[in-house]
């Protein structure tokens, strides 16, 4: 009797492990079977959404989003939050325009100087946040709510259409009908992967993110990754700027500030932990596409205005859901 039992455990136990696995596995990759569930489910919707030409769109729009889902996804690496990346976009594009429209200047070295100007502000929220202690969560909120304001007053509340042809020629440009502009999104999704994954400061942000008091007594100097990280990030939300500009033509009084809840959104769905120590380009790259893929499906299958946000809202919602019972039970 006891050896039928036994076997019996011993049957059923690999079926519980194959199950346990294959939940798992769908789980870890709910991002990619939710954008393909939506793509599909939009296609039927809306014959429009599956040509070419739609596709082409949904690069683009996720080009700026992706380079804020990657600018937010490294101080969340690093257990931190940045609010003021969108802010930072829209200030610093309008830095750049300015430079060239009223100080004359070329319109590459305007751009230079707008990003260049992003990514003091990342420095300096990194020092706040390391040197005088602050909470990253209120003092970029704060820095955010600053450079809103510094943003309208710099527009006078009006839109910046005086660019160059060489400032708005990689958000315009194509080749064999194809736009340039997600290139530099592709090329800094690499960059990034290979950062995090192949360099020792890459391996220092996430053992800092999974525990900055062990990472500090094995030697990691923990306040200076995470001024790096910042910095990098600014960096990131200077040429979102730019990119963003050169795409519309022209720079608003509220330019950016639509990409907050979105851009914090995106890398989180992907897997970035909140917490730290966990996230990579891939699963970023899967929630700039999904929320793309959302925004885009619900504005061209005829569903109101004003039931876009809420349906947005609640998709993210069971994609946001569905990862933390991934990490809460099968990590």
């Amino acid at each position: 009797m006891t050896a039928i039992v036994s076997t019996a455990k011993g049957s059923a136990a690999p079926k519980g492990d194959k199950l346990h696995q294959t939940i798992r596995w769908v789980l870890h990759n709910v991002v990619w079977i939710w954008l393909f569930a939506l793509v599909v489910g939009f296609g039927l919707f809306n014959e429009f959404f599956l040509t070419v030409m739609n596709m082409q769109n949904i690069m683009v729009q996720a080009t700026v989003l992706g380079m804020l889902g990657l600018a937010v996804a490294l101080p969340l690496l690093v257990a931190e939050i940045d609010l003021s990346i969108p802010a930072n976009l829209g200030f610093s594009s309008a830095i750049g325009a300015l430079a060239y429209s009223d100080l004359g200047m070329p319109w590459f070295p305007a751009m230079m100087v707008g990003v260049a100007v992003a990514t003091l502000i990342g420095f300096f929220n990194g020092l706040c946040i390391t040197k005088l202690r602050m909470v990253s969560l209120i003092q970029t909120l704060s820095m955010m709510i600053i450079l809103q304001g510094a943003l309208l007053a710099l527009t006078q509340g009006k839109t910046l259409t005086n660019l160059s042809d060489g400032y708005v020629w990689i958000g315009q440009a194509s080749v064999a009908g194809w736009p340039v502009m997600p290139l530099i999104f592709i090329l800094s999704l690499v960059l990034i992967g290979i950062m995090l994954r192949m360099t020792v400061f890459g391996r220092s942000i996430y053992a800092v993110g999974g525990n900055p008091a062990a990472s500090n007594s094995a030697g990691i100097r923990v306040d200076r990754i995470k001024i790096i990280t910042y910095t990098v990030s600014g960096f990131l939300a200077g040429v979102a700027g730019f990119l963003l500009a050169s795409w519309q033509m022209a720079i608003t009084s509220n330019q950016g500030s639509s990409y907050l809840l979105y851009a914090i959104a995106a890398p989180i769905i992907g897997g970035v932990s909140v917490f730290g120590g966990r996230g990579n380009v891939t699963g970023i790259l899967g929630g700039v596409l999904l929320l793309t893929v959302i925004q885009v499906g619900l504005a061209i299958t005829n569903v109101p205005s004003f039931y876009v946000g809420m349906i947005g809202g609640f998709m993210i919602f069971i994609a946001v859901a569905i990862d933390a019972i991934r990490v809460r039970y099968f990590a």
